[in-house]
């Protein structure tokens, strides 16, 4: 490929994809997630390494001269074979949406490009790719066949794009390229770099461009940028007194160095090198460490930077030059401020020399993050104290730590009193010492103030403790370890996950054509892990098509657009009145507005939109655009929270391509939506025609999970106003601007008074639940009315009163998401069976066990419960967990790492709420060949409902999947559709039997014919063969009278796990054990079902333990993609998951004695992790003398366990006084 005018602000993804190599996703745009994951090959002569996976979205295409690039596109496809890893994806149920699967296929490729017989663990560390869909599980246990399997490419790698002979070290290197704003210089020696650098001083450094910070969050523009990537000083290692890595070498290649190193040499002189490798382990992921450079880490200068501590410590040197060399320490004088260092202008940083460890000298490095795998610090440390020799006595001390000021410091006064020895009394004297140089202003950027004040103690308490063990073990005398103590001086080492699933049996006889019941692999799988499946933004490009971006505020406002309609490529801007019918809308009560007009009541509130030729410059535009605000005390808190908000972190963002059809004001709409006639109603409302005119189309959503019912019209409306201009117009938000203006899971405040007897049994609970509704209404009521239809869980409550509030604030309205309210409203009930636990001194789960249902008890909505399995669910669960084993075994603990297990019961109502949306409708034709083409109102978004319907549609008509085909859904074929939520899949059946009935007289008259045969003796016989289907189940409630059937029929299901916290950090240091037992009635397919089961419980997971959205107290979003916002990743597995699904137990209300509705249910499970962590956090405070009820928001975060887990070191560290200070950020 030749690109004669590289722009060096164009990235490879965007590169590609206008090459229509759509396989290659954008998922977050800063190297978060991996969605758009693809393998670079060029022989570096360095590491002798081939092939890379890289962030497609940070690789500037410009850094790409004379390099290979493979794109899943280029390893198989379905048209012509696809490759193992592809294939292997595919098969385990590890692709469910599918808008990830490129990425994960493309990092296990390049892993067995470079390692074609890898271990387990090497699998692991491939994978930093986000999936929010499946769980992990089954990728992991698919690829795990690659373990023993051998290579992946059979030996025709040389064949099939291998790359051994693409590129060379003789190569010519230099270039350089000129786009609109910038220009890219790329050096090919030393010499001509550093005359480069001295031209221009001011120029913009990079090698792996994984510091995207400046450029797309800070609008920052480079008009020269130098990339030294290649220049060989800048990449050589040598080994002299020290070892020298060149500012340009990667961080994966300084690690394999060091790991030879480290395991050629005598231990006492690798301590450096193994700390190094220690924060190196949990680094990014595997595609930012295959580019980020050593040197850029170093002059990027971030405040909690995970090795600046440990060079600091370590005492590493830098070589700087510019017309001459300069060699500096790197200590505390090296960071002049924040992200500012001691280089001139015109110095490059030329080499970092990291020394060899003393026969004395132990050092130790720390890090502490939101979530263990690729994450940023919290806190970060590094360690190193020196002994006088045969002696305990400290010699020389450097703590220094990340996270606790501006810059990376040294704690040079602590560790100049502590030249005594080593024992509790200079313990003592380093935590009171620590505790007064580290403080924290209370409104410190980060927040998290007192957790991270505890964590600068409690790492130099494990870094004491293991230092104690070092001496021991050199004959030194000192004070022994207890033996109490020990797990805090252990390294966290990860074991591989190992899972059970345990399927429904099919029953004997069946036919083996019947479909149903088995575990048919996705009908969409092969195609999403070969990238052929087409995304909404994969639809190539229309001629003339124009692109949109949208105008949001950070207050209330008036508008100066002049720059932007200035700007290059833009046609036009777009505001409240250039709308052509009306500005209000909403899902259910017109309450918002498309755009808006007069005042903005959010940060992030649409205000207009630019619409130019291509994204780029409509972004700018957009940019340009200057808003006057006239200041309003906004509300953004409902008081305190329990139960924190989620936001939906669908891999493929909110995305609408709009095409005007020329006549009679007809458009048509690609949109990934849940909802499409709300779409359509909403467009047409806002273009003021007729819903007849308005198309809606949905082949397939990349995740939705809830947040693409209602709140993706905030972006087609706008988008199809655009479209008035008589052109195609697309947009698809970055992903810091759909976290921005999308709104998320509702936070929720619980209020409760709860009656009980001594024997646990509960006999009256009041509660009130607060929920903060956002800016506008949305779905909040309906999901205040789930809240309260959940209040009790699962447990029988004589005397109930509920009362639900919706809060408005000034925070972009937050709307429906898996669970809708179930969730907040059964934490809250959890949170009361377990003070009345604590209260009585019981287990919890013995009082859990006693207050469940029992078949034929009324809910508190008088609806009467048959066909109940919960104790059947929670027998098996105890069962199949060994409960009562692990129960005995968590006594057997130790001070600073304790264990905890819960088992947590769900009972999940069935239907919407809101009555007039349980219908659901079908299309079904038979064409004249045989083949059927099904249409129904349900959308796809990776959960499985189109293989699911095509299963049911194979048993009724009697024919093989292979005939059935489900193109999209569109409002031209089934109208007045509700969004897909609970599907019962009736209506597909109705429309099924009532063509066989047609088909009847036909098989009748020739018993022995083919489909084929009946359906062209029909057609000549002038029968219809397209019928309509439709379903309404026989629900109703009534609040003033307290009567009706709120559900169609109920979920059950029982989780039982175990965790282990580190009590000095708060670390989840494991999810042990996992095991689910789910009621999902006969599953139509086990093998989508327990993906959703185990989707659901991960997603669930990051709710209850690891998701949290920071706001500011003006409401701004400070959690804006994967860099500050985690979702679990895969390190967060449960270590043993076991997912059954209950036997035996039909269900009367669906199809096939089926319970469609899988994937909300087995969400709420994951609060059994969120229970045992609290279980093991009430055994920490017993140490400390602690005991009865305690608060534990959710999600238990690790500043909140180490928080609760009060202690010598909390004490210390005791929080600024609420209403001293302005806190960095607030729950909402």
């Amino acid at each position: 490929v030749v690109e004669k005018e590289a722009d060096p602000e164009m990235n490879l993804l965007t590169f590609l994809r206008r090459k229509g190599l759509t396989g290659t996703k954008l998922g977050c745009a800063e190297g978060g997630c991996g969605a758009c994951t693809v393998m670079l090959s060029r022989y570096d002569p360095a590491s002798e390494q081939l092939h890379y996976a890289v962030n497609a979205c940070l690789a500037p295409v410009c850094s790409l001269h004379l390099v290979a690039v493979t794109t899943v596109e280029g390893i198989g496809s379905v048209a012509r074979k696809l490759h193992p890893v592809q294939e292997r994806l595919a098969r385990s149920h590890g692709s469910q949406c599918g808008f990830c699967s490129p990425g994960i296929v493309m990092s296990m490729y390049a892993l067995l490009r470079n390692r074609p017989t890898p271990r387990m663990a090497d699998v692991e560390e491939a994978f930093q790719n986000l999936c929010r869909c499946t769980g992990y599980r089954p990728i992991l246990e698919g690829f795990k066949t690659f373990t023993v399997e051998g290579a992946c490419c059979g030996g025709r790698g040389r064949e099939n794009g291998c790359c051994l002979t693409n590129g060379s070290a003789a190569d010519k290197t230099s270039d350089d390229f000129r786009g609109d704003r910038s220009t890219w210089l790329q050096p090919d020696s030393l010499d001509e770099f550093l005359r480069l650098k001295w031209k221009h001083p001011n120029a913009r450094v990079v090698v792996g461009n994984t510091e995207v910070i400046e450029v797309k969050f800070k609008n920052t523009v480079y008009p020269i940028i130098l990339s030294p990537t290649f220049i060989s000083e800048l990449n050589a290692v040598t080994h002299t007194e020290d070892i020298v890595f060149g500012a340009a070498c990667t961080l994966s290649h300084m690690g394999a160095v060091l790991r030879q190193a480290a395991d050629a040499l005598p231990p006492h002189r690798t301590e450096v090198f193994l700390a190094i490798l220690e924060q190196l382990r949990w680094f990014a992921g595997q595609q930012i460490r295959n580019v980020a450079a050593v040197g850029g880490n170093i002059m990027t200068a971030s405040p909690i930077s995970d090795l600046n501590p440990v060079f600091m410590a370590a005492g590493c040197r830098l070589t700087l030059m510019d017309k001459g060399s300069r060699v500096v320490q790197m200590d505390d004088g090296f960071f002049t401020s924040y992200r500012r260092t001691i280089l001139r202008p015109q110095e490059v940083l030329l080499s970092v020399h990291i020394p060899y460890s003393k026969k004395n000298q132990f050092v130790s490095a720390f890090k502490q993050s939101p979530r263990r795998e690729d994450d940023i610090s919290i806190v970060t440390a590094a360690m190193s104290v020196t002994f006088t020799a045969g002696m305990n006595v400290v010699e020389d001390l450097r703590l220094s730590y990340g996270g606790m000021a501006a810059t990376t410091v040294l704690a040079k006064q602590t560790a100049s009193r502590l030249l005594g020895p080593w024992g509790e009394e200079l313990l003592q004297d380093a935590c009171s010492s620590l505790a007064e140089e580290l403080s924290l202003d209370p409104s410190a950027p980060g927040g998290m103030v007192t957790y991270r004040r505890t964590l600068s103690l409690s790492l130099f308490y494990k870094f004491y403790l293991t230092v104690l063990q070092k001496l021991r073990l050199q004959g030194v005398a000192v004070d022994d370890v207890a033996s109490n103590c020990l797990t805090a001086t252990e390294v966290y080492c990860p074991q591989t996950p190992t899972s059970v699933q345990i399927y429904q049996a099919v029953p004997q006889g069946r036919s083996q054509d019947d479909v149903v019941g088995h575990p048919m692999m996705h009908l969409s799988a092969m195609k999403q892990a070969t990238g052929e499946a087409v995304y909404c933004d994969d639809i190539p490009l229309y001629e003339n098509e124009l692109y949109l971006s949208l105008i949001t505020s950070s207050k209330a406002h008036s508008v100066d657009a002049a720059a932007a309609e200035s700007s290059s490529g833009v046609v036009c801007c777009l505001f409240a009145d250039d709308i052509p019918g009306s500005n209000a809308t909403g899902p259910i009560e017109y309450d918002e507005t498309v755009l808006a007009e007069g005042q903005v009541t959010c940060v992030g509130h649409i205000i207009g939109a630019v619409v130019a030729d291509t994204q780029l410059h409509a972004q700018r535009a957009a940019r340009a655009v200057r808003i006057q605000y006239e200041e309003l005390p906004p509300v953004v808190t409902i008081q305190e929270i329990h139960i924190g908000g989620q936001e939906h972190f669908y891999l493929e963002t909110n995305v609408t391509l709009a095409v005007p059809r020329g006549e009679d004001g007809e458009i048509e709409l690609f949109v990934s939506t849940q909802s499409a006639s709300k779409t359509q109603v909403l467009v047409a409302k806002a273009l003021g025609i007729p819903a007849n005119r308005v198309l809606v189309r949905v082949k397939r959503m990349g995740g939705g999970f809830g947040g693409k019912e209602s709140r993706t019209t905030v972006l087609s409306t706008v988008v199809a106003v655009a479209a008035n201009l008589k052109r195609p117009v697309r947009c698809m938000l970055d992903r810091d601007e759909d976290m921005l203006v999308t709104g998320g899971r509702h936070p929720f405040y619980g209020k409760y008074k709860v009656g009980f007897l001594n024997s646990g049994k509960v006999v009256a609970l009041d509660v009130s639940y607060y929920s903060n509704a956002g800016n506008s209404k949305d779905l909040s009521l309906s999901i205040m009315e789930r809240a309260l239809f959940h209040m009790e869980n699962s447990y029988s409550v004589a005397n109930v009163r509920g009362c639900g509030f919706l809060c408005r604030t000034n925070l972009p309205s937050n709307t429906a998401f898996r669970g809708f309210g179930g969730p907040q409203g059964m934490m809250v009930a959890e949170s009361w069976i377990t003070d009345v636990a604590q209260s009585l001194g019981r287990s919890a789960d013995e009082v859990r066990r006693l207050n469940l249902y029992k078949e034929g008890e009324l809910t508190p909505y008088n609806q009467i419960l048959d066909h109940l399995t919960l104790d059947r669910c929670w027998d098996e669960c105890l069962s199949r967990s060994g409960y009562q084993q692990r129960r005995a075994a968590v006594e057997r603990q130790n001070r600073w790492t304790k264990r905890g297990l819960a088992v947590v019961p769900t009972k999940f109502g069935i239907s919407f709420t809101a009555v007039f949306l349980n219908q659901a409708g079908a299309l079904v034709h038979i064409y004249t060949d045989g083949s059927v083409l099904l249409t129904h109102g349900g959308t796809e978004m990776g959960q499985g409902l189109h293989t699911k319907m095509v299963q049911v549609a194979s048993r009724v008509l009697g024919i093989p999947c292979s005939k059935i085909h489900i193109t999209e859904t569109s409002t031209n074929t089934v109208p007045n559709t509700s969004p897909t939520a609970a599907s019962a899949s009736s209506d597909l059946n109705n429309a099924c039997e009532t063509l066989v009935k047609r088909l009847e007289p036909y098989k009748a008259k020739n018993p022995k014919g083919s489909w084929e045969d009946w359906v062209t003796a029909a057609y000549f016989d002038r029968v219809n063969l397209s019928a309509n289907g439709f379903y309404t189940p026989d629900l109703g409630y009534d609040f003033d009278s307290n009567s009706g059937r709120v559900f169609n029929y109920f979920c059950y299901g029982v989780a039982c796990s175990e965790v282990e916290i580190d009590c000095l950090t708060g670390a989840h240091k494991q999810n042990l054990s996992s095991t689910i037992v789910m009621d999902v009635g006969h599953s139509l397919n086990p093998a989508i079902d327990i993906g959703q089961v185990e989707g659901g419980f991960m997603q669930g997971l990051g709710l209850f333990t690891l998701e949290e959205l920071h706001y500011s107290p003006q409401g701004v979003l400070l959690t804006r993609g994967p860099g500050s916002y985690k979702i679990p990743a895969f390190g967060d597995i449960p270590t043993q998951l076991t997912v059954s699904l209950l036997r035996d137990a039909p269900n009367n209300k669906a199809v096939f004695a089926s319970k469609q509705a899988v994937g909300e249910p087995p969400l709420f499970l994951a609060a059994s992790v969120f229970y045992a962590i609290k279980d093991a956090i009430s055994a920490a405070r017993s140490e400390s003398g602690l005991s009865g009820p305690f608060r534990l928001d959710s999600p238990a975060s690790a500043e909140r366990i180490r928080n609760a887990c009060s202690d010598r070191f909390t004490k210390l560290c005791p929080a600024a006084e609420p209403g001293t200070f302005v806190p960095w950020s607030v729950q909402v």
